[in-house]
């Protein structure tokens, strides 16, 4: 379960981080982790993304101070860790908040519908607005928006892309298979 806080912080930390074909500029307040950009996207969406949402910050590039969030997402690729637990901070309106609270709620490896978010924060009329919520997360893969599919379970737009989405669950699904696998053996 992630705190969403609203503080108001003067720079935001970045770096590239970079794993087998993974390439993701993430930045952090001195609060907690506030962007992971799209694989193999260029500095420009982060750069875009920071003058939006966070005009007036000071970009620094701090790889040292972002090691710990890169050592997370390292090990949720390699299928070592399911969740991402460093401090998040990320601001939004309390309905994007409780929307992307229910995300983080999305179990390892499931897919929710758009509309099984809507009847999970109790507002079932709000699909759309549930979606727009979901565009809007800036922290990809923390929390987990590729979880979220079409209510016919085809794959729905995601700031990533699509091809980042398939891979994200396909490594979660295998990931779970190995772990199941292991289980089993252990049971033996």
């Amino acid at each position: 379960m992630h705190t969403f806080l609203n503080k108001e912080p003067s720079v935001i930390y970045w770096t590239l981080f970079k794993r087998d074909n993974w390439n993701m500029y993430i930045a952090a307040t001195g609060q907690g982790l506030c962007y992971i950009g799209s694989n193999n996207a260029a500095i420009d969406e982060m750069k875009q993304w920071i003058n939006r949402f966070r005009p007036g910050l000071t970009m620094i590039q701090d790889d040292e101070k972002l090691l710990p969030y890169v050592e997370e997402l390292q090990e949720y690729l390699a299928g070592m860790r399911q969740t991402l637990s460093q401090p998040v901070d990320i601001k939004g309106t309390p309905f994007q908040q409780t929307v992307w609270q229910a995300l983080s709620e999305i179990p390892y490896g499931t897919t929710w519908s758009y509309s099984d978010i809507a009847h999970h924060i109790q507002k079932p009329a709000s699909v759309r607005a549930v979606g727009a919520a979901i565009g809007a997360n800036p922290l990809l893969i923390t929390v987990p928006c590729h979880r979220v599919i079409g209510k016919n379970g085809s794959l729905t737009g995601y700031r990533g892309g699509l091809e980042m989405k398939t891979r994200l669950l396909e490594l979660e699904r295998q990931n779970l298979v190995n772990l199941q696998g292991g289980m089993r053996s252990l049971n033996l």
